[in-house]
């Protein structure tokens, strides 16, 4: 893949990331709601918004890329696990916005983490 189009769905994914974080940090009703859901209201909202600006810190420089795409996976797998057990596709109307996102920010994690899996240290040149 093509240096320049590996940058776009780096920034892609963390421009998402950080996009969210807002919500998060100034307790949005529907953050709230769907931590409160979860059970994870108030810590797990604010920890799971800092960890998402740490992943997307990550992603953003060029060494931990794969670091950055590796949280991302896990923090937005749990996402869907979420909204496919607990929280539903759809949450408070939003046509299921977020549930979308969430499958959008996977698939370029994971392209992302394809294309970058030779800089894990210590495994990445066996892959």
């Amino acid at each position: 893949m093509h240096d320049k189009i590996l940058l776009v769905l780096r920034i892609i994914v963390a421009v998402i990331l950080v996009q969210t974080l807002r919500f998060k940090f100034s307790a949005h009703p529907d953050s709230v709601y769907i931590f409160s859901t979860l059970g994870l209201e108030p810590y797990g909202r604010i920890g799971i918004g800092i960890l998402e600006l740490i992943a997307a810190i990550f992603i953003l420089i060029p060494k931990t890329i794969w670091l950055g795409s590796i949280l991302t996976l896990g923090l937005i797998s749990g996402a869907i696990l979420a909204h496919l057990t607990q929280l539903g596709i759809e949450i408070n109307e939003d046509g299921g916005t977020l549930f979308y996102m969430a499958l959008v920010i996977f698939i370029l994690s994971f392209i992302i983490l394809l294309k970058t899996r030779k800089n894990i240290p210590f495994i990445g040149k066996n892959l």
